[in-house]
């Protein structure tokens, strides 16, 4: 007899990692991913906007069990939420709601992973977590140093995103290797210090100085145009040269090891401008960090 509640008649509804169901309940999981499907500030290629949904739907093909931390990662719990409805009065109202809804889920105890869409939602995310974390700082892994004050007329373009969350907490910069005169002067007047992408790795005292000036709670944003355009292609801005998969992992171990990740989020995925290969990347980014920071 045809029965529709009969999970292996119909496809999954969508779950980032399709853990079991006790392991996606949202009372009982640490982790809630908050996907927001939302680009139009976007300058060149569009298409970010459907980063959160590819994501979520690679995902369902990972290896749950991750053989370095020697554990299911989902056993901690990770709920998906549905996708946060944007703001059509603008960039700033979007922005709003982003900081409103990560707020009301972390009073409520929760890790919040936010999927994006563009970067400049990572305002929200990070004005949430000011407002809960006295200390923080945010490390950003990005090609782009995204501190214009405006730009196309906006305060809340994605050019201008860590502009804004400078306003509010320190910021430590890498992966950077485009800037504008405007950027590359504020820079000097702040003191600040990005990590420039260069054809070698890291070094080891470079590792140290990125972790060492961070505060020790800390959010995570990574654009994933951060790593290569070799193994990341799908993206609205890819930059020449670019960190690679494994130099981005073992700063991020280092960081979740010796600080607090409070939170992150993975943005400014482009799915169709690349290869499927991009998006499991994201997808792997993405539960490999909920790994080390959970």
């Amino acid at each position: 007899m045809f029965n529709p509640m009969d999970d292996q008649l119909f496809y999954p509804r969508r779950s980032f990692a399709f853990p079991p169901a006790q392991y996606a309940e949202f009372d009982t999981s640490k982790v809630v991913v908050l996907p927001v499907p939302y680009d139009s500030t976007t300058d060149w290629r569009a298409g970010s906007r459907e980063g959160p949904n590819a994501i979520i739907d690679a995902s369902h093909f990972l290896e749950q069990y991750d053989h370095e931390l020697q554990r299911n990662v989902y056993e901690v719990g990770i709920h998906t939420l549905p996708e946060l409805i944007p703001a059509m009065q603008g960039p700033e109202e979007t922005v709003e709601r982003v900081r409103q809804a990560t707020g009301e889920l972390l009073d409520k105890g929760k890790f919040v992973v936010m999927l994006g869409g563009e970067h400049s939602l990572t305002i929200g995310a990070v004005r949430a977590h000011r407002e809960r974390f006295d200390r923080l700082s945010v490390l950003q892994l990005d090609a782009h140093a995204d501190l214009k004050n405006k730009y196309e007329g906006s305060r809340f373009s994605h050019a201008c995103v860590m502009r804004r969350v400078f306003e509010c907490c320190p910021i430590v910069q890498a992966g950077i290797r485009s800037m504008s005169q405007e950027e590359q002067e504020f820079i000097k007047e702040k003191g600040l210090r990005p990590h420039y992408a260069k054809e070698s790795p890291l070094s080891e005292a470079e590792e140290k100085d990125i972790v060492s000036s961070l505060t020790d709670d800390v959010y995570v944003t990574i654009d994933v145009d951060v790593f290569d355009p070799s193994i990341m292609a799908a993206v609205g801005t890819p930059e020449p040269g670019g960190m690679g998969w494994y130099e981005v992992l073992e700063l991020l171990k280092l960081v979740a090891g010796q600080k607090r990740i409070v939170g992150f989020d993975v943005v400014e995925l482009a799915p169709r401008e690349g290869p499927a290969a991009c998006t499991y990347l994201a997808a792997r980014l993405v539960y490999k960090l909920i790994g080390l920071a959970v």
